[in-house]
């Protein structure tokens, strides 16, 4: 039906015959010789129909309109560029030649689009509906593409260093390990459920097991947790997991397949090795266990130069053991009143109390606007100044609490800081790097009992592994790691549990009881006693990182087909409700009423 796509024709075309189908992009109308840009998936090619070239299908043009499939043969001709009219376009591939119209077929004509396709749409709802025409925009074409190069380069890299794509199960056993499952009734087993897989964690574990020593998969993973930009109820993962491997192995591995997709799909060359922080390190100065570092303003502990302060939510909370730190937002004094309104919100909502600060509008402590600098000593504002490098308009924002939470209050504050700022607008760095040595456990308060912090399948770091096996839970370290990308996690994994009494120990200090482990891990702890290999991997989240590679700001727009931030998938209205018939036959009462027949 082509000979060419509409990017495809140059120069050292003019003179032949093409033939080009597509899409009207745009027409327009100059005293009766129309210009049409046509477009397919690959780009644009001007189009012009004279009634000189052709009378019939000059006439025909007269009725199109955006969105038309039409089908064009025609002589590729120069471009007028002379020192009077330059009619080429430096701004399209094929810009310094059109198409001379000599036959046209109207393909299907197309209605009134329910919104202009040239235009950002603000009713994301609308564009999910008619998700079909929202992709012909050919910014999320290229998001497809992208997503296309990104995932062959992952696949070609993998396979290169020897692994093996295998499938692991959709219909799946529901286990205790993470957010909520999708459960799916079975109807030929009555009253029972499969679950579908929120990775297919156990499955690449029993792979190695079984000896396949590389593994890899393109997996579908789900998880019916509340909704964001970077989250969605389905979603795709690089999924990895190899026998006799350390650590180092699998980040340098993974660090020269992120540089292959990035180098692929943006061109741009990724720096490697990556720079390590441990989880502590990171909370410590950034106050995230994946902080985006482009924006400066690393926090400091003020707690030894304060602990003797006047003001008593300083000095009261290092006394019952906790921390003072603070941030310099340089440059910042002139907050307006609404915006530090803004900050003490966000910081109460993280659990503080309020948000101390000091806006040092000059040199002289006697100008800087704070409710409590005038309780401070002059060695206090001096190991400020010291500490915090501080300057005539820079504005001091503190958090005082215990050490965790004082790192995750300021942690927030300062991204919302910088996005008061546009600290990030316009740049374009990458900035990888590794976050190591998670928490193995964390205590939660509500349940009463220590949970995993990854899953309960991740090593304790060797010096702890006697601690976990003597019940010793608190400070236990992790062999994991994630690969952080400009404030966001690409991926996660671990060195995982081999041996059936580790894993023993491990269900044990989650609460576990022999019987539920039997019931639920029955599978793992078997295998694990037959000769099971040292293993380990990771998971990258393949959405988030075309989201990045793509400089989109939410995986929405790098996934054919999302849902909504309800969970529903506008285009064929799902979820859906099941028939009477349906539940009849999975065992399920049905809650549909059905109307009286006079309604």
């Amino acid at each position: 039906m082509r000979t060419h796509h509409c990017n495809e024709i140059r120069s050292e075309h003019i003179g032949q015959t093409v033939t080009l189908i597509g899409w009207v992009n745009s027409t327009r109308d100059h005293g009766g010789v129309i210009f049409i840009d046509l477009r397919d998936r690959e780009g644009l090619t001007q189009v012009v129909f004279r009634p000189d070239d052709s009378i019939e299908a000059a006439k025909l043009s007269h009725s199109l309109r955006e969105e038309d499939v039409i089908q064009v043969t025609g002589t590729v001709t120069a471009r007028l560029k002379t020192e009077e009219v330059d009619a080429t376009n430096a701004d399209l591939a094929t810009g310094q030649v059109e198409l001379i119209a000599k036959e046209l077929t109207i393909v299907n004509k197309a209605e009134v689009l329910p919104f202009q396709l040239d235009k950002e749409l603000s009713n994301e709802d609308l564009r999910l509906k008619h998700r079909y025409l929202d992709l012909r925009r050919p910014r999320l074409t290229e998001n497809l593409k992208q997503r296309h190069i990104i995932t062959k380069a992952a696949r070609d890299f993998l396979s290169d260093e020897g692994f093996l794509e295998v499938e692991t199960p959709i219909l799946s056993k529901a286990t205790p390990e993470g957010a909520r499952d999708f459960l799916v009734p079975s109807r030929i087993n009555p009253g029972k459920f499969y679950a579908l897989p929120q990775a297919p964690q156990q499955y690449k574990q029993m792979l190695m097991v079984a000896g396949v020593e590389k593994y890899f998969q393109i997996a579908r993973c789900f998880r019916d947790e509340d909704l964001r930009a970077d989250r969605q109820p389905e979603f795709s993962q690089i999924d990895i997991e190899a026998s006799f491997i350390s650590q180092d192995d699998i980040i340098g591995m993974i660090e020269g397949m992120l540089s292959s997709m990035f180098s692929q799909a943006r061109g741009v060359e990724v720096p490697t090795p990556f720079e390590r922080l441990t989880w502590k390190d990171a909370m410590n100065r950034y106050g995230s266990d994946k902080p985006e570092r482009r924006i400066g303003m690393e926090m400091v502990d003020l707690t030894e130069d304060l602990k003797d302060c006047e003001f008593r939510v300083f000095s009261g909370t290092i006394a019952n053991g906790g921390v003072v730190k603070a941030i310099n937002a340089k440059g910042f004094a002139d907050i307006s009143t609404g915006q530090i309104d803004k900050l003490t919100k966000l910081a109460q909502e993280a659990g503080a109390k309020g948000l101390a600060y000091i806006q040092a509008r000059d040199t002289d402590r006697t100008t800087w606007r704070s409710p409590f600098v005038k309780r401070m000593t002059d060695s206090e504002v001096e190991a400020l100044r010291s500490k915090l490098n501080i300057e005539p308009g820079d504005l001091i924002l503190f958090a005082a609490d215990n050490w965790e939470p004082a790192c995750d209050v300021l942690g927030r504050i300062r991204l919302e800081v910088a996005s008061l700022k546009e600290l990030l607008k316009g740049n374009e760095e990458l900035d990888f790097l590794w976050v190591t040595e998670f928490p193995l456990l964390a205590y939660d308060e509500e349940e009463g009992r220590h949970v995993a912090v990854h899953h309960p399948f991740t090593r304790p770091l060797i010096e702890d592994e006697e601690k976990l096996r003597n019940g010793e839970l608190d400070g236990l370290r992790a062999q994991a790691y994630d690969v952080v990308l400009n404030g966001y996690e690409l991926g996660g994994g671990s060195i995982r549990i081999h041996e059936a009494d580790l894993q023993s120990s491990m269900f044990t200090a989650l609460g576990i009881s022999e019987e539920e482990a039997a019931e639920e891990f029955e599978h793992i702890l078997d295998a694990f006693k037959y000769g099971a290999p040292p293993h380990g991997g990771i998971a990258l989240g393949l959405d988030r990182v075309v989201m990045l590679a793509c400089k989109e700001n939410s995986i929405r727009e790098v996934i054919a087909f999302p849902k909504n931030n309800k969970g529903a998938e506008l285009m064929t209205s799902s979820p859906g409700t099941a028939t009477p018939i349906a539940l009849r036959d999975l065992r399920i009462k049905s809650t549909y009423v059905e109307k009286p027949k006079d309604e």
